[in-house]
């Protein structure tokens, strides 16, 4: 049995679980009768399926469709989320919890990635390129987090972030029985996150080399810039 989350569960701190079958062998599954019988189930309805793809699937019933675990941490970034909020919000996961469809993963990331990812330049890019469902944040590997240009850093200024994003992940703890859709509701934010996430803000800011009063529409101006720099490296390209 292994926690599962999507965006739902990862931010409203649900609890949620799957079976996790990776390495159980025939004659453990067998011993297990309820577990042989969902298994004989999603063999029988792969089977039935119309899509080509899943009925093939019907020959590993016991394993989930698409396997893209982690064997460390991760970052995980919901999908969808609310557009009220000031920052998308993401966070650590342990390899145990498995992250379902509606959840994003970044496999071996670091404090400095968490720090870029949940700064308000990050949030601007987002805001701007991401898709929508209904109003809100419909996040994307290929469309936001691909095409984001990251800054140029030093390992000097590398470490900075890392202290900052750490306190963001400090000052959350400091409310653990509140959940992250707690934490980021725009009417209820904590001052001490408000306080975190603006410190952090500001040195990725600096980072960039933006002036620390930028509006968002400067700063999304300068990341397409940027964008563009780094797509026609050659110079051909963009004539």
């Amino acid at each position: 049995m292994r926690r599962i989350a999507g965006s739902l569960e990862f931010i409203n701190n649900k609890t949620r679980y799957c079976l996790w079958l990776n390495g159980v062998g025939p004659a453990e599954l067998r011993s297990m009768h309820c577990v042989a019988e969902r298994v004989r189930r999603v063999k029988d309805m792969r089977e039935k399926s119309k899509r080509e793809g899943t009925r093939k699937l019907a020959d590993a019933p016991m394993l989930f469709g698409e396997i893209r675990q982690p064997d460390s941490d991760y970052i995980a970034i919901p999908r969808v989320s609310s557009e009220r909020r000031r920052y998308i919000p993401i966070g650590f996961l342990p390899p145990t919890t498995i992250a379902g469809d509606s959840l994003l993963l970044i496999p071996n990331a670091v404090l400095y990635h968490f720090g870029i990812l949940t700064s308000n330049v990050h949030m601007a890019w987002t805001r701007t390129v991401c898709g929508r469902l209904k109003s809100d944040y419909r996040y994307s590997k290929d469309i936001v987090y691909n095409t984001f240009p990251w800054p140029d850093a030093e390992d000097e200024q590398k470490v900075v972030i890392q202290k900052l994003a750490q306190a963001i992940l400090d000052a959350r703890n400091i409310f653990p029985d509140n959940s992250l859709a707690d934490l980021y509701n725009p009417d209820f934010m904590p001052p001490e996150l408000i306080k975190a996430h603006r410190e952090l803000d500001h040195a990725v800011m600096k980072l960039y080399g933006f002036p620390k009063n930028a509006t968002e529409a400067a700063i999304v101006a300068a990341l397409m810039e940027l964008y563009q720099t780094i797509i026609c490296k050659d110079r051909e390209l963009c004539k």
